[in-house]
């Protein structure tokens, strides 16, 4: 059978040009920006986060008052203790850091490391066609993409590919152990929330012991006492552990898609044939999600 690629429009559309030439290769190097990733809400954080503080508000307000469920000191341990007791198992920076990649989990940057595989091959048939020097051209398209503007920027100043492999190789596990260290902050504040809980429940108790001889003082005793608790579970349980998984399954993608980068501009600074680059590549998607860029028989991996 003779081989043939594939021929999707969708393929059609992002292939480079087949007539030589430096017009076409430049028309090649710039389609890869498109695949850029672009940032959105995530609607599943936002969507899990709303519905459990929905559940638990309904509960609250179908009891009575919610009124009866805010008291000041209960939030001041809960809150402040935690805060106070993970920073010390960490540093101000690393606390920072990871309340900073926190918020950010709202906004999402969708990557699909598929599309980022297919993108990876486009810029090895681009540099293969016209040479790793006519890539310096998509460079300011390049600029929202850091990682990939940075492997297109080895690639071109010209260095041996092992020390693109290894400088590369360092920036990507470096990065991952940032990620995996706000995701330790975030996993640790969730584990002290609630026993901050505990400690607010037994001040709590303490107080209402202490005060048995005045009956007025038992009820803000007792409300400090159980509240202390349903602050510390709801903050560790519901917010900050989700968080933490969040950010834990986001940092996973993240090294994947710079781990794809990385294979290509190792596989382009050493000229190598873009079929390996293909195998290479599909060794880290998963079997569903693998690209079929050079396959013979089926056009619809594409």
């Amino acid at each position: 059978m003779t081989a043939t690629r594939e021929t999707t429009p969708e393929l059609r559309a992002q292939r480079p040009p087949s007539s030589k030439g430096a017009a076409p290769a430049e028309r090649a190097a710039t389609s890869p920006a498109r695949a850029r990733p672009r940032g959105r809400l995530d609607a599943a954080t936002l969507v899990g986060l709303g519905a459990a503080a929905g559940v638990i508000l309904v509960a609250m307000a179908s009891g009575g008052s919610l009124r009866a469920f805010l008291d000041p000191p209960s939030l001041l341990i809960v809150l402040g203790g935690t805060l106070a007791v993970t920073t010390a198992s960490f540093s101000l920076g690393d606390v920072a850091s990871a309340w900073g990649n926190a918020g950010r989990i709202l906004v999402q940057t969708s990557y699909d490391p598929r599309a980022v595989a297919r993108q990876v091959m486009l810029l090895a048939e681009a540099a293969r066609r016209a040479g790793p020097e006519m890539l310096k051209s998509m460079l300011p398209e390049l600029k929202g993409e850091p990682f990939l503007h940075r492997c297109v920027s080895l690639i071109t100043e010209g260095p041996p590919a092992d020390d693109v492999e290894r400088m590369l190789t360092a920036e990507v596990e470096a990065v991952t152990a940032a990620r995996a260290k706000s995701a330790a902050v975030l996993r640790r504040a969730s584990e002290v929330a609630p026993a901050m809980g505990l400690i607010g429940t037994l001040v709590g108790l303490v107080q209402m012991l202490g005060g048995l001889s005045d009956p007025s003082t038992i009820g803000p005793a007792m409300a400090l006492a159980l509240l202390t608790t349903f602050y510390g579970a709801v903050l560790g349980n519901v917010v900050l552990a989700p968080l933490a998984a969040k950010l834990e399954r986001n940092a996973e993608n993240e090294a994947l898609v710079q781990t794809l980068y990385t294979i290509g501009a190792v596989s382009i600074a050493r000229q190598e044939n873009p079929r390996r680059l293909e195998m290479l590549l599909n060794t880290l998607l998963p079997p569903g999600r693998r690209l079929q860029y050079f396959d013979k028989e089926s056009p619809r991996g594409a």
